[in-house]
């Protein structure tokens, strides 16, 4: 990924649960009743061990809203039911568990999530987001321009940014510089799409990179898969995950090597601290516990680990 996101992409973003499985834990934890002890302004309970370190606000709630986008498999989509599933709502499960709340995961446009954010019509943003500098900056990467304060992120996983093509019509592309003269599908405000930009300037000989931006990824897979472009970009777990089910494993196949590594990071509104800080000791006990890795295994997403969560990991 690049200094901005990766799908989140650079600039924005960002590569690979079950919501379900995010709110059943937390009903668990909250129908069996209060079990928590208020001691010298802290809270402790045998089964939400973390609850403590939230803010008061969000205990009394019991409840963290995620402002995501949900249509990114495998980190978070919707399944055949409806339910939202993915990498992101199986860890905000098991986070849930250790902090005694629910993850209530909301549906929005990626490139919406930080003035979500800002507005505070989510308490926090998770959704393959990247951290970039930029991103912590409030920086547009576009633009350069300040756009607000910038959030922090809790980092949780590492992820390049893939390049995939229709099945057995590569069209000579292997690497980024390849895309030259070609037609490109990609999700808006992601790494992919900022890369796209960056490369097109490189291009040579009245060549250019014909850019096409979606709102989401499906979308973009689906224009690819029609034939109305060449390429597609995104996340590497989201391309191989593409990969892996479009089509029963027919429609698409990655080209080239994944770039631009950088963290996936849980976005916090730069007040709010003791949420961010509770978030990453939460994150921290599922690393420690082997849940996280089990996870990651379920999603076929191993290569992404992280050992610890990190604070604006971003470099």
């Amino acid at each position: 990924m690049t200094a901005s996101s990766t799908r989140r992409t650079t600039a924005h973003s960002r590569t690979a649960a079950v919501g379900a499985i995010a709110v059943a834990g937390a009903l668990i934890l909250t129908g069996c009743g209060d079990q928590t002890k208020k001691d010298s302004g802290s809270t402790t309970s045998s089964t939400a061990p973390l609850a403590g370190k939230l803010p008061q606000s969000i205990r009394d709630k019991g409840v963290i809203k995620v402002g995501s986008d949900i249509a990114y498999a495998p980190v978070e989509f919707k399944d055949s039911s409806g339910k939202t599933v993915g990498i992101d709502p199986d860890l905000a499960a098991a986070m849930g568990k250790q902090l005694g709340v629910t993850f209530d995961f909301q549906n929005g446009t990626f490139d919406t999530l930080i003035t979500g954010l800002r507005s505070k019509r989510y308490d926090i943003a998770m959704s393959a987001m990247t951290d970039t500098k930029d991103r912590q900056q409030g920086i547009d990467s576009d633009t350069g321009k300040k756009v607000g304060e910038g959030v922090d992120f809790v980092d949780y996983f590492t992820a390049g940014v893939s390049i995939y093509t229709k099945k057995g019509e590569d069209q000579g592309i292997k690497t980024w510089s390849d895309l030259c003269g070609k037609k490109l599908v990609v999700q808006r405000g992601t790494v992919s799409e900022d890369l796209a930009k960056s490369e097109a300037k490189k291009c040579t000989g009245g060549k250019t990179i014909a850019l096409q931006s979606f709102d989401n990824d499906q979308q973009a897979q689906t224009r690819l898969r029609a034939g109305g472009a060449d390429a597609g970009s995104s996340d590497f777990p989201v391309a191989a995950y593409a990969v892996k089910t479009s089509g029963g494993g027919k429609d698409f196949q990655l080209v080239g090597e994944q770039v631009e590594a950088a963290p996936y990071g849980i976005a916090v509104a730069k007040d709010q601290t003791q949420l961010r800080d509770a978030l990453k000791a939460a994150l921290d006990a599922v690393i420690k516990s082997g849940e996280y890795q089990k996870i990651l295994t379920k999603w076929g997403a191993d290569a992404g680990a992280i050992k610890a969560a990190v604070i604006n990991g971003a470099k």
